[in-house]
């Protein structure tokens, strides 16, 4: 499984409102609840704050990657979230986060959450995709190159930390 086919263009959000951590994790919350009908937002919310209370998912460079199991959730879920303005996420460099990349899996599946997370580790710590997804200027504009950035790292091409 990969994430560009866990990704489509609808999950791919251009310039939200971030204000807050607990307020972005609502809005993703709320959002994926509306477009997939197995999910609770309030469940969604409960399990991705849960998870943020053990770590901070801030891994640095402005991302962070929320990430949450869930017995409601069917196949792996993935959303991308560009804010409009940097939010304190407790990173571990301290960094306020702008990118935000977003996974849901099932309860149970323990190896594809690893790999997905792996996966989206590759893509986000590239310095170059980093740049490109800051200077998009549009929802389509963001999702192409977050496309062509994981098939890129699918490839085995190597990533370029910063």
């Amino acid at each position: 499984m990969t994430l560009s086919s866990i990704l489509p263009p609808e999950r791919t959000l251009f310039d939200v409102t971030g204000g807050s951590k607990k307020r972005v994790l609502e809005f993703f919350s709320t959002f994926i609840a509306q477009n997939t009908p197995s999910l609770d937002s309030q469940e969604v919310f409960s399990r991705l704050i849960s998870r943020e209370r053990l770590g901070s998912t801030g891994i640095g460079n402005g991302v962070a990657i929320p990430h949450a199991r869930s017995p409601h959730c069917k196949a792996p879920i993935a959303g991308f979230l560009k804010l409009d303005d940097p939010i304190d996420f407790d990173a571990v460099d301290g960094d306020p986060v702008d990118l935000l990349f977003v996974l849901l899996v099932p309860e149970e599946a323990d190896d594809t959450h690893l790999a997905l997370l792996g996966q989206v580790a590759s893509v986000m710590n590239d310095a170059d995709t980093r740049h490109q997804l800051r200077h998009s200027e549009s929802q389509q504009q963001l999702h192409e190159v977050l496309i062509e950035a994981i098939h890129r790292h699918a490839d085995g091409e190597s990533s370029r930390p910063e």
